[in-house]
């Protein structure tokens, strides 16, 4: 292995993460022959297989699966260096990954534009998935920190509340109940329902509260994102109960409206996380730190829009 360069193990960890030699050529804009001779020539330095091909799939041996644990320890430590450089010269340099929820498209990029700003020598890279796909790469450590509504239970990591994630009920804007107030939980049950796709966080919170009071969910369309939903309610298919994010810049002439209903808005939280004893980047650190001293403050003007009349937490929590 002291033969080895970290060229061939950075070529190598794109071929596991991709599962593909092609796509690992794609990424590091190099031949797939190039791509499969550094492969190669890493297995002949390990003295063992790394990848097993069945058909056109390859899949980690043991042995493959062990190196990129001990690739993406390094290209972390790497990182790491270059930042404690950079911080020991009075600079703000490095590499910052996110990995956030679907719905968190429609704050965080708002969040990163006066950061970035701020400390223009960070790079940033901003993943955005669904549920299973986040915990998949919290699982693999691939990012430096994740934004979810729903912690995992599954995987024990460390999280900060950041922000508020109110639901609302939303219904077309000509909807009879638009202009009604205090409207009952029962009122609302009896209409139809457009939803996330079950599993989401969202539809679990709305599951449990009509659970608590002996209500019915008549989901009478499943939609597998949130611009989806709301084009279904602007025409008229049902009301939906959404992160009040989602309509952060619909602006005064939106198609939709929020109703004044009992027990809503349902309280959520966002959540920064990172697996438990991982040592956050001084840049994954700078971010966080921003996030809970000034991110709900820049959401809002952002947004133009108040998510949330209450405060909330930056206490530091394992889970």
């Amino acid at each position: 292995m002291k033969q080895s360069t970290l060229h061939q193990l950075k070529v190598f960890e794109a071929v596991a993460r991709h599962n593909s030699f092609t796509r690992a050529a794609e990424e590091l804009f190099l031949t797939q022959p190039t791509v499969s001779m550094q492969v190669k020539q890493l297995t002949k330095a390990v003295g063992m297989p790394l990848f097993d091909q069945v058909g056109k799939r390859l899949y980690l041996t043991q042995a493959g699966e062990e190196l990129v644990k001990t690739c993406r320890e390094v290209f972390e430590k790497l990182d790491q260096f270059e930042m404690t450089i950079a911080d020991l010269k009075g600079l703000k340099q490095g590499r910052l990954r996110l990995a956030v929820i679907t719905t968190a498209k429609y704050f965080v990029p708002r969040l990163l534009g006066p950061f970035c700003k701020r400390y223009p020598g960070i790079d940033v890279s901003l993943q955005v998935t669904n549920h299973e796909h986040i915990l998949n790469r919290l699982n693999e450590n691939l990012d430096d920190l994740y934004v979810m509504s729903q912690l995992p239970d599954s995987i024990e990591v460390t999280y900060k509340r950041i922000l508020d994630n109110p639901l609302v009920v939303l219904a077309p804007a000509n909807h009879p109940l638009a202009q009604e107030k205090n409207i009952p939980i029962e009122r609302i049950a009896a209409e139809p329902f457009i939803m996330r796709e079950p599993g989401s966080g969202t539809r679990k919170a709305v599951q449990s509260l009509f659970d608590e009071h002996k209500l019915s969910l008549k989901v009478q369309l499943d939609l597998g994102s949130n611009e989806a939903i709301k084009q279904a309610i602007a025409g008229g298919l049902g009301i939906s109960i959404l992160s009040l994010h989602t309509i952060a810049l619909e602006g005064p002439i939106s198609q939709l409206a929020v109703l004044d209903a009992q027990h809503f808005p349902i309280e959520r939280y966002w959540y920064a996380i990172y697996p438990n004893g991982k040592q956050l980047s001084i840049v994954a650190r700078t971010f966080l730190d921003y996030l809970l001293t000034e991110g709900k403050q820049v959401a809002e003007q952002t947004s133009g829009r108040k998510v949330s009349q209450s405060g909330f937490s930056g206490q530091e929590q394992n889970c």
